[in-house]
């Protein structure tokens, strides 16, 4: 399919195919295709190899591996785009693990055929894109999860239950970090050749037309603004989902960052930005800070704690909490000594990947993860980076997207796609 035919095939699709049955029954397999086999994308083939793989698309042959190149040739694919046209009545489900600007495409044109999706975080490059996304998720009712795996954690289901039972009273502030220098590495100065595997035009998609790096293809993208969204887009979504699901959050009101200059391509090795919330019923007003530093935020400084496995500190009117992903502590200790932990209320996931395929064949309870819940989330992520990027300070407007009185911060709410690309949406 070439670029010039792109728009008017998307568009037909909606209108001359018919739509499969949204569900199946939990004793059927659902037909699933996969786009992007390299990296996270074996993780998605090996969480979902139980029902039928009936497609594979990749724009690398050798990256996406084995089992691409073993993989029936009539069911696969380099462009996305010719796999839905060849196939897309014998899909029912599509699982997305490509570089963060190629994201919203086949998302989109996915869910416009009535499919279910599976994807990557983050959710998409730009907050314009993720809340079409979630927009057209709830209007064609679909089953959608966001590959925010470690929503499945015990530690973090006992750090929810215990934030919202009051075990430290009202919640005024969080700090969320990530604990990494990684970022500003920059362009090969010698042209490089394009490997004979790779479909270079592909990869680029929607992003504007540069010289092949390998320090950017395959894996080095994330830091790069115009294909990734450095440490924040890459943690975000999995650090953040701590205190949003512990805390009610969904769009804050202002935002702002600090850090060092931002520079203009390559995304930074270390920021911090903060968010307001307004009260959410018996939730208090929050400020939500999100650092990217190599040895935590200085608040754990201040008051003598360690960053050693954790990455967010709660703190409340009655005591604080620290946690990672996999262990917790109420502080201070010698005042939860005897402290009795409230009953498990939140019950453990029947695995990711699960929850995603027995809400495909119509079991009632909505992935963890769904575009509802992780599209507010990742909205908030990509704030914090275009904050960070302009150093504005601004209100923000979540029912328009704007960015109140901060020009520079607006004009990276939207992006302007290549020719070809933008699939007749405004």
């Amino acid at each position: 399919m070439t670029r010039r035919s792109f728009v008017k095939s998307a568009a037909a699709f909606s209108v001359a195919s018919p739509a499969i049955a949204k569900t199946r029954n939990t004793n059927e397999k659902l037909n699933v295709a996969l786009i992007g086999l390299g990296g996270q994308g074996n993780f998605q083939y090996n969480g979902l190899k139980g029902e039928n793989i009936v497609a594979m698309c990749d724009v690398d042959s050798v990256r996406a591996g084995k089992k691409f190149a073993e993989f029936d040739s009539k069911a696969k694919f380099t462009d996305y785009r010719e796999m839905f046209d060849k196939m897309h009545k014998s899909i029912d489900a599509v699982a997305i693990s490509t570089p963060d600007h190629s994201h919203f495409h086949p998302a989109y044109i996915a869910m416009d055929l009535d499919k279910h999706v599976y994807l990557e975080k983050p959710l998409a490059h730009s907050v314009w894109e993720v809340r079409t996304l979630t927009k057209k998720a709830q209007e064609n009712n679909l089953v959608t999860q966001l590959g925010s795996q470690r929503h499945t954690k015990s530690n973090m289901h006992r750090v929810v239950e215990l934030i919202q039972s009051g075990a430290i009273g009202d919640v005024s502030e969080v700090h969320s970090w990530v604990s990494s220098s990684r970022g500003m590495k920059p362009r090969l100065t010698e042209p490089q050749n394009i490997p004979n595997t790779l479909d270079y035009d592909l990869w680029l998609g929607p992003a504007k037309d540069t010289p092949y790096d390998s320090q950017i293809t395959p894996y080095g993208w994330r830091f790069w603004w115009d294909y990734g969204t450095g440490e924040t887009g890459n943690w975000g979504c999995h650090i953040l989902d701590i205190p949003y699901w512990a805390l009610d959050l969904k769009y804050p009101t202002r935002c702002g960052a600090s850090g060092p200059e931002a520079h203009p391509e390559m995304t930074t090795k270390s920021m911090t930005s903060w968010f307001e919330f307004p009260a959410r019923g018996k939730q208090v007003p929050l400020k939500l800070y999100w650092h990217q530093t190599k040895s935590g935020p200085a608040i754990l400084k201040e008051l003598s704690l360690s960053s050693k496995g954790a990455n967010t500190l709660f703190i409340g009117s009655k005591g604080m909490l620290i946690t990672g992903f996999d262990q917790h502590k109420l502080l201070p200790e010698e005042d939860y000594k005897d402290f009795e932990y409230p009953d498990q209320s939140i019950s453990a996931s029947p695995g990711f990947h699960n929850e995603f395929i027995n809400a495909c064949k119509g079991e009632k309870t909505p992935p963890t993860c769904n575009f509802s819940y992780t599209g507010p989330l990742t909205e908030t992520v990509l704030l914090a980076n275009n904050a960070f990027r302009t150093k504005e300070e601004f209100v923000w407007d979540s029912g328009t997207l704007l960015c109140k009185n901060a020009p520079k911060s607006q004009a990276f709410i939207k992006p302007s796609f290549k020719k070809g690309w933008d699939l007749g949406l405004r």
